[in-house]
């Protein structure tokens, strides 16, 4: 029962540091390879989409720029307007090429002059300065740059929100004479948006100054109408920089979210560009589950041909335990074991036991006189002859040098009398040949039968005392122990 404990525990402590080392190694890598992602995508990934959309965005407007550069220096438009402005069908047709070679949402020319708003489809309204909607004319007319890049409703198409390219226009003396430009609608830029994020597989969109979503995409899963309800993407603003691009991580629907933002001094949005955490670490998590898998499998492999090699050796321990090298007789260390089992046997079936011990005679003179090796065939041959006399049911061990230790199951004296009569004629007939000589041998046997109440220590004294009378009187005998009385 000990030995067997002993065997669950050692593979239990086994199981567990295999377990245990698995279990921190793939846990371990794990963490590495997600806070290396984790950079990955911040430091790299991020930054890197934000400044290719950036650049887009850039090349989008460099076009619409040009061409309101060019109408605003288009001898035409400032003789137009020093002539007095005489026919307003002149400049609408004007617009309305501009407008369709270069596929433009809108075009439009406002007078200094006569503050009129013009555009493709003729004149549309007179500015004033009280007017809100036309702060950005008397803005542009102020600002000391020659144009900027401003997001207004289009009052000449349904109040369409659009990305207006306002260009000052100056006389050939460099007076301002009026604000030119043309426009590009916002789903333009939307269904740029979306472009960005199939190819970069990013959240995208625009936050104005005052925190409001003004621009998604329509396949990113950006609901809301401000930046502070999203998540806990509040705690993020105070942090924004108009100078400088920043990294941030929030949550998101218990969702781990990394974000990218950089402010665009054109449009004076900030651009939001962002990638689900978990997302991106889907194929690492992957990789953990399999690791753990395949350290489980490696586990009860491991853990399986462990416990065959022990059960291998443990087998072969008792083995050489309980059986002597030489003979392949049970060995003395087994003989409690056998003896305990032959006891309960002999006491449950009320049956008779008896024992035998067999001595070889003068065996130190058979290994002086012929070598060790003779008597190691000697002791074989003994053994044999014992062996061939027995029951299948009997035991017998070898006891020491040259003794061996019988016990007969079921055995009265007088067959116990009988067999060890048997051994001793058998051994005495044999020859054992050693390298061509002929060495002779004999055994003496001393006989003893359990008696009622007998323990098994005083049984084997009395059949070693019958074993010492053999010797005694002249050996290659055999005596048989007197009953003791009272017992």
């Amino acid at each position: 029962m000990k030995t067997v404990y002993s065997k669950r525990v050692l593979v239990l402590a086994v199981s567990a540091l295999l377990l245990v080392g698995f279990l921190a190694t793939s846990i371990a890598s794990y963490w590495v390879s997600r806070q290396s992602l984790r950079s990955a995508i911040s430091d790299t990934e991020l930054p890197l989409t934000s400044d290719n959309i950036y650049s887009e965005i850039q090349n989008d407007l460099v076009r619409p720029i040009i061409i309101s550069s060019l109408m605003a220096a288009d001898t035409f438009v400032r003789d137009w307007v020093l002539d007095g402005e005489q026919d307003e069908r002149q400049i609408t047709q004007y617009l309305a090429e501009i407008k369709d070679r270069y596929n433009a949402f809108t075009s439009f020319f406002v007078s200094d002059l006569s503050s009129n708003y013009y555009h493709a489809e003729g004149l549309l309204k007179r500015v004033r300065p009280d007017e809100e909607r036309d702060v950005w004319y008397y803005r542009v007319r102020d600002m000391a740059n020659d144009y900027e890049i401003n997001v207004d409703p289009d009052m000449a198409n349904s109040d369409a929100l659009t990305i207006f390219i306002n260009y000052r226009v100056k006389d050939y003396s460099g007076n301002f004479i009026g604000a030119t430009g043309i426009g590009l609608t916002v789903n333009a830029v939307r269904s740029k948006i979306d472009d960005y994020q199939q190819r970069f597989d990013r959240t995208v969109y625009f936050v104005d100054e005052r925190g409001k979503l003004v621009m998604v995409g329509q396949g990113g899963d950006v609901t809301e109408t401000e930046v502070a309800a999203r998540g806990d993407l509040a705690k993020v603003l105070p942090d924004l920089s108009k100078t400088e691009t920043k990294s941030f991580q929030y949550t998101y629907k218990g969702e781990a979210r990394l974000l990218n933002v950089r402010y665009i001094n054109e449009l004076h949005w900030y651009l939001f560009v962002e990638k689900s955490d978990e997302e991106a670490l889907a194929g690492i998590t992957r990789t953990l589950y399999w690791n753990l898998l395949i350290s489980f499998v490696i586990t009860l492999l491991v853990l399986f041909g462990s416990r065959q090699v022990i059960n291998r050796f443990q087998g072969r321990l008792e083995e050489m335990a309980t059986t002597d090298q030489l003979t392949g007789l049970a060995s003395r260390h087994a003989y409690e074991m056998l003896m305990q089992q032959a006891m309960r046997d002999t006491q449950r079936h009320r049956q008779s036991l008896a024992m035998l011990m067999v001595d070889i005679d003068r065996f130190k003179l058979i290994n002086d006189g012929f070598g060790h090796i003779a008597g190691d065939r000697v002791l074989r041959g003994v053994a044999d002859a014992i062996r061939a006399a027995l029951r299948s049911s009997d035991i017998i061990c070898r006891w020491g040098g040259d003794e061996f230790l019988v016990v007969l199951r079921n055995c009265d004296i007088a067959n116990a009398q009988r067999i060890a009569e048997t051994i001793r004629t058998v051994v005495e007939q044999a020859e054992f040949n050693v390298a061509g000589n002929v060495v002779a041998a004999s055994v003496c046997v001393g006989v003893a039968s359990l008696a009622p109440g007998e323990t098994l220590d005083h049984l084997l004294t009395r059949a070693d005392d019958a074993l010492f009378q053999a010797k005694e009187e002249g050996r290659n005998c055999v005596r048989v122990a007197e009953t003791p009385p009272g017992i």
